[in-house]
């Protein structure tokens, strides 16, 4: 596979990056609520963790986004921002499979194409 090299040289294998922290998942700040468990329990069952790493982070960045997360793979960052439904993680897993078949078929879902977004 055509991994990044880290600053080790060594390869890395694709990530996503689900934000889950001090704004994103507060649903008591108005947020929806962010499926890490699910995401977890899904990635586990599907067999992606040695292909496509998933990982959950305090804060990426973007709050103005709120409920973010970020693909990585390659050269390149992917940004996606105001996940707010099911559809929106189930797609993020459809694209760890997809990637972990084929590391050059790095092409969102449709449905995540809208939120892709570059941060300030």
């Amino acid at each position: 596979m055509n991994y990044t090299k880290n600053v080790h040289g060594d390869n890395m294998i694709p990530k996503v990056t689900i934000c889950n922290g001090c704004c994103c998942g507060r649903v008591e700040a108005g947020n929806k609520p962010v499926p890490v468990g699910e995401l977890k329990q899904t990635w586990k069952e599907r067999n992606l963790g040695n292909k496509v790493k998933l990982s959950s982070i305090y804060c990426l960045g973007p709050c103005s986004m709120n409920n973010v997360a970020l693909l990585t793979f390659d050269d390149e960052r992917i940004w996606l921002g105001k996940l707010d439904d099911k559809i929106h993680y189930d797609a993020i897993v459809e694209w760890g499979e997809q990637i972990s078949k084929n590391p050059k078929d790095s092409d969102l879902p449709e449905i995540l194409k809208p939120l892709r977004f570059i941060p300030n």
